[in-house]
């Protein structure tokens, strides 16, 4: 439990209607699942983050960034720590020219508009994803060909004493799913994009092809958190669940999708225990029959041996 003396510290940073006790995250995931957070933050300036991260350090709190939850499974007795939220209290995006700035709490779909809406093209492949412009960075996020390390020039991040720093492209390391941001204790704060001035017709369609792509080939009918695993080397992790035979495999109320084996989706009373033991399952056989083992993209909390 997060003792009254943090949470009075905690109150000297931010509003008291910000912080929020014993906060069910199953309301703060894609999922739709998860036990309660001892302590929830919104944040609502880079300043704030400043202070709160730079507190929670020195005395030893454990405290987790959430943007979306759009890749976050929380385990059912929640998270014995504090969860900053950068959201949509920090999701303010400008644009000059052909460059975009975003705080980190927007949406990747958000930026993506704001890029259609001036006719700057090179965002049409974030429209779709579900998480944040902060997230998006911190995992190189993608889609249909494109990944955030192709418009993202630079970063701006918050570190464990709470000093601001600046990353260009080229020190952000980008890989697939992954960025130095994912091995430090950086938080990102904001985001610029440098694009191309392009036909609005032409991008509005492109962002409607993809929506219909989406549509046709992932169940964004349930809750989920997208693709469960990250794409092996020179395979697909959804064929090989497939061919495993998991399709429509189902623990509780969590199942393999019928329309995308890459999915793990919440059918409408799943726990969070029910999603691991699939995830297990899946990587257990995965491993056994084709010698591949499959790495998450989910990023689970309130585990410790995992």
């Amino acid at each position: 439990m997060i003792s009254k003396a943090v949470v009075e510290a905690l109150q000297q940073f931010v509003p008291d209607e910000n912080i929020l006790l014993q906060e069910p995250m199953a309301g703060h995931t894609t999922f739709r699942i998860g036990g309660p957070a001892d302590c929830f933050v919104q944040l609502e300036s880079g300043e704030q983050l400043k202070k709160v991260q730079k507190y929670l350090h020195l005395v030893g709190v454990p405290f987790f960034i959430l943007g979306n939850g759009s890749n976050l499974l929380v385990k059912d007795e929640g998270y014995g720590g504090v969860i900053l939220q950068i959201g949509k209290k920090m999701s303010r995006i400008s644009v000059q020219g052909c460059r975009i700035v975003a705080q980190a709490g927007a949406a990747l779909s958000q930026a993506a508009h704001a890029a259609l809406e001036h006719g700057l093209t090179g965002l049409e492949f974030a429209s779709g994803i579900p998480g944040t412009v902060g997230g998006g960075v911190v995992m190189n996020a993608g889609a249909y060909g494109g990944e955030m390390s192709q418009v993202v020039t630079e970063v701006t991040v918050v570190n464990s004493e709470g000093e601001t720093l600046k990353l260009d492209n080229s020190t952000m390391e980008f890989g697939y799913r992954t960025s130095i941001i994912k091995h430090s204790s950086f938080t990102v704060t904001e985001v610029a994009f440098c694009l191309e001035r392009g036909d609005k017709e032409s991008i509005k369609t492109r962002m409607e092809e993809l929506a219909a792509r989406r549509k046709e080939k992932q169940p964004l009918e349930y809750p989920s958190a997208g693709s469960t695993f990250k794409r092996p080397e020179g395979r697909f992790a959804g064929q090989l669940i497939m061919e495993a035979g998991f399709r429509g495999f189902q623990i509780g109320g969590a199942r393999v999708s019928d329309k995308h084996c890459g999915f793990i989706i919440n059918t409408g009373e799943a726990t969070a225990e029910d999603v691991r033991q699939i995830i297990a399952e899946i990587q257990r056989q995965v491993k056994d029959r084709f010698h591949v083992a499959l790495e998450t993209e989910v990023v689970f909390l309130g585990w410790e041996d995992i």
